[in-house]
């Protein structure tokens, strides 16, 4: 797989979650309150940042052919993933003060739910 290639599957995943990120917000404001909605995009937000630079230490491995080092590097990108979303969501919890817990957790399982959606089509066009 070319780093071209590699780049536009993870900006395509992106901006799915984005986009599932952002849909959840909406609905939380017109149902509930400008903090749910706040807290939608945090929660998503967590996961697009964890995702992110997941995708950046993954891209390590572009070109590599050796299927030990790809292995380690994919593992190390799921750590960092894990790392991100857990230190944000910590951030959010300590500092944001009228966080709406639902909503957090919504954005968050959109945001990961639609992570996994979108890689599951991005295999289809390779």
């Amino acid at each position: 797989m070319s780093v071209s290639n590699t780049s536009d599957i993870f900006s395509k995943m992106l901006k799915i979650q984005l986009i599932a990120t952002m849909a959840v917000a909406v609905v939380m404001f017109l149902f509930f309150s400008l903090h749910a909605a706040v807290s939608a995009v945090l929660g998503g937000a967590s996961v697009l940042a964890g995702a992110y630079l997941a995708s950046v230490v993954a891209r390590r491995s572009v070109g590599n052919a050796d299927a030990t080092a790809i292995l380690v590097n994919l593992l190390k990108a799921e750590a960092v993933k894990i790392m991100v979303i857990v230190a944000v969501l910590m951030i959010t919890f300590v500092f944001y003060k009228q966080l709406v817990p639902f909503a957090l957790i919504a954005g968050l399982a959109a945001a990961a739910i639609f992570s996994g959606a979108a890689l599951s089509q991005v295999k289809r066009v390779i």
